[in-house]
């Protein structure tokens, strides 16, 4: 009966203590999680036209929704993902010397972009990110009743501070969010948005 006994008792004993073992030395691998995220938010955008050798500032306020793909990583301490954001059309006019031009700018933006939780919190935590891609943007403006289209694909880039609201398979994100494109004499958009976050 000892001879059974001592080696069932020795196997109980090893057992949880092997899967504690296993557990911590999860490899990188397994701590990738993908996800898809949605959000949606309102800003300010201002664009700078050169025209007829002046230069004025146009702006607007403007909504923007984002979609995206993306990997977390780290045990969900830093993510990366591909985002693709529509923003709704630019509008306003200004006077160029004798001459009144009206702007209607339309843009979308692919970027790569990269986050990264600051401080060890649980469930709510604030990061910091960036990123950098390519901006499609449609420019028309018209003069004096003649209409002019231009389509543009330049740089873009993105920087982004915010804080997540993380439930596991769910997380909600607040931020606040610089855009720039290299459109025209640039474009910068000052923006918040909320979104949500799938896992899995």
């Amino acid at each position: 009966m000892k001879k059974v006994a001592i080696p069932v008792l020795a196997a109980l004993v090893a057992c949880p203590a092997m899967a504690g073992q296993y557990h911590n030395n999860e490899s990188f691998w397994d701590s990738l999680n993908p996800y898809m995220a949605l959000r949606v938010g309102a800003g300010y955008t201002n664009l700078n036209y050169r025209y007829n050798g002046f230069k004025e500032s146009f702006s607007d306020e403007e909504m923007h929704g984002r979609v995206a793909l993306g990997l977390a990583m780290w045990c969900n301490k830093a993510r990366t993902e591909v985002e693709w954001s529509l923003f709704t059309k630019i509008k306003d006019n200004d006077m160029f010397g004798t001459d009144n031009v009206n702007i209607n700018t339309k843009m979308q933006n692919l970027l790569m972009n990269f986050y990264m939780d600051l401080g060890d919190y649980q469930m709510i935590r604030p990061f910091i990110g960036a990123g950098a891609g390519v901006a499609f943007a449609d420019s028309s403006r018209e003069v004096a009743g003649v209409i002019e289209d231009h389509d543009m694909t330049r740089f873009s880039a993105m920087g982004t501070v915010g804080v997540t609201f993380d439930w596991r398979v769910f997380a909600v994100d607040m931020a606040f969010r610089y855009t720039y494109a290299d459109v025209d004499s640039g474009i910068h958009n000052f923006g918040g948005d909320i979104g949500i976050r799938y896992m899995f």
